[in-house]
């Protein structure tokens, strides 16, 4: 195996990061597995929330590095503090408490053929 003289920037390793536990040792992140057994959609999706928020133009690697750390440290605290049904960070669950009066389609058993 051969490394070349200068390792992928921080931002490229991520992007071909295929695990939350991943996420966690590129950074440096310590995590308890059942927390993130439980929500780990929850905090890549919010990571993704403050991630779209920043701006890296310009900045050095090891702040970009630190900033990101600090991100996924933010979304992991978010689940340690709270469920993924109380944060809500998919659509679906945003959806439905958004209008707690409104009708749900209903088909009954018997007009399936």
């Amino acid at each position: 195996m051969s490394y070349s003289c200068s390792p992928a920037g921080i931002l490229d390793r991520l992007s071909k990061a295929s695990s939350a536990e991943e996420f966690f040792s590129l950074l440096g992140v310590d995590y308890e597995p059942k927390i993130v057994n439980v929500a780990r959609l929850h905090i890549l999706k919010r990571m993704g929330q403050y991630f779209a928020k920043e701006q890296f133009a310009g900045a050095a690697e090891p702040e970009i590095r630190a900033r990101c750390k600090a991100m996924l440290e933010q979304a992991y605290a978010d689940f340690v503090a709270s469920s993924p049904i109380e944060q809500r960070v998919f659509k679906v669950l945003k959806e439905a408490v958004a209008d707690p009066n409104k009708s749900v389609a209903f088909v009954p058993l018997s007009a399936l053929k």
